[in-house]
């Protein structure tokens, strides 16, 4: 597998510091936060012991630790527990970048909890699984060989960290939500408030099916449902379409882009007959050649259509490429990728999660279905085919059944979202009797900083205002 590593800078905005601290949770530690802005703000690190599989006997205990920001409000509520995505992205480091300012306005409803997920951040205690298995990159790997590469590198993981004490069927979604419980009690509070994007979404659901009288309010963005860890292959050809409607608008972007899909489909058909030969330069100045196929232009266009202004990025890759051109595919395969590192390997937190989340024998016949003629095929969808490997890991069909549930929820979705699509979050979340929807038109899958009204919307919400039906418009990216 083709290994993203995108390192892109963050504008930070300034917060603001907290002069006294309120009283300490047993066991936690008064620390000074500092943001890469340089912003400092008095805080404590705490953290909470938990089971890896609650379903296990003797099961090793894992630490789970978070920074708590104390309230600043008059009437201070429910502890609010930020979710990051991924699965796999840290709460604390999260806290550190450009949410930094949205983690301090947060602070006005109650404390804010920067939480690390089992598996994540410095709650991580899981090693990185490299398999025996290699993929190259300088001559052509069909699809069936590459999946199927995929699934026994998967196997020898499995095996490596069973090998290594760790219990695999520990990081699923459903003991994610029992420690959002534990994490609660920890805390003393009968309630929590929940704050989550993208995967964080996925896991804020679970937690309304599952714990929803010990919810207070829930704000969820880049919605995941329960039945959509793997995403459907048609809805991205969709997302296309938006993508060019909102590019319609613009005279210059619509000169330079008339026709999003056919530029698409039109440069991945040239590489399935005929894959570029490219060379990528390394730090030491030595070029490495590496072999451009159809799955890897799929691959980092799945990565990157995100949000708009990254959507813009890969666009124009694919108009220089149509015209020849690969510099700027050279570029973005120097910074994203090792050309020389074949090995497959795994995050195991990220992958375990996401199958144990999985789709069902049902879905996945319908993904494999719309793959065939989607312009992505199933490169929307690293872990689906993993998820036949062990079946055992699958947390099944009652827990993908959409949540239904009267607690207050915040949905806010982007119109260019390219990872999570409006239509599935209005699926994902229809069960939720008190639900707010806001739609930022252009806004993709990050949409907390975007504008000031987004967190304006947030704090009308959490202060128990009506916002249900609020459009805010950005505007697009320059393509």
């Amino acid at each position: 597998m083709v290994k993203l590593v995108f390192l892109i800078p963050l504008t930070l905005i300034t917060g603001c510091m907290t002069s006294s601290l309120a009283q300490t949770i047993p066991g936690e530690a008064a620390v000074v936060f500092q943001a890469q802005s340089g912003e400092k703000v008095d805080a404590f690190e705490g953290s909470f012991i938990v089971p890896e599989n609650r379903n296990a006997v003797d099961s090793r205990s894992l630490t789970l630790k978070y920074v708590r920001f104390p309230a600043t409000g008059e009437t201070a509520g429910e502890p609010i527990i930020y979710l990051s995505g991924g699965p796999g992205g840290s709460g604390i480091e999260a806290a550190k970048y450009e949410r930094f300012p949205l983690f301090m306005a947060m602070r006005e409803f109650g404390d804010v909890i920067a939480f690390d997920q089992r598996g994540t951040g410095a709650s991580n205690d899981l090693p990185n699984c490299t398999s025996s298995q290699h993929i190259s990159t300088t001559n052509p790997t069909s699809d069936a060989v590459f999946f199927e590469t995929q699934r026994i590198a998967f196997a020898e993981c499995l095996t490596f960290w069973t090998d290594e004490g760790i219990d695999v069927h520990g990081y699923t979604t459903t003991q994610n939500v029992a420690d959002l419980d534990a994490l609660r009690e920890h805390l003393g509070a009968k309630k929590i408030d929940l704050w989550g994007i993208s995967y964080g979404s996925h896991l804020s659901l679970a937690a309304l099916q599952q714990m929803d009288e010990r919810l207070g309010r829930v704000v969820i963005t880049a919605i995941e449902g329960l039945n959509q860890t793997v995403k459907q292959p048609a809805r991205a050809d969709l997302y296309f379409e938006r993508l060019q409607a909102a590019i319609n608008m613009v005279p210059e972007a619509k000169a330079k882009f008339p026709d999003v899909k056919e530029l698409v489909g039109r440069v991945l058909d040239r590489l399935e007959v005929e894959p570029l030969q490219l060379d990528i330069p390394t730090p030491s100045g030595e070029a490495v050649p590496y072999l451009l196929q159809r799955r890897d232009l799929q691959q980092f266009t799945s990565a990157l259509v995100a949000d708009p202004a990254r959507a813009a990025l890969i666009l124009n890759v694919y108009r220089a490429l149509d015209a020849g051109d690969t510099e700027m595919i050279t570029s973005l395969l120097q910074r994203a990728v090792d050309p020389t590192d074949t090995a497959v390997s795994f995050r195991p937190m990220t992958y375990l999660m996401d199958i144990a989340s999985g789709s069902g024998a049902a879905r996945r016949a319908m993904i494999t279905a719309q793959a065939e003629t989607a312009l992505l095929g199933l490169f929307m969808n690293f872990s689906m085919p993993l998820e036949t490997v062990d079946p055992s890991l699958d947390l099944g069909e009652t827990f993908r059944t959409a949540p239904v549930s009267d607690v207050p929820t915040l949905v806010l979705s982007g119109t260019l979202d390219g990872r999570t699509y409006p239509k599935s979050g209005q699926e994902a979340t229809r069960g939720l009797s008190n639900r707010q929807t806001v739609t930022v038109t252009n806004g993709g899958h990050n949409l907390f900083m975007l504008s000031p009204e987004v967190t304006t919307a947030i704090q009308d919400f959490m202060r128990g205002e009506m916002v249900d039906g609020l459009e805010i418009i950005i505007d697009l990216p320059e393509f």
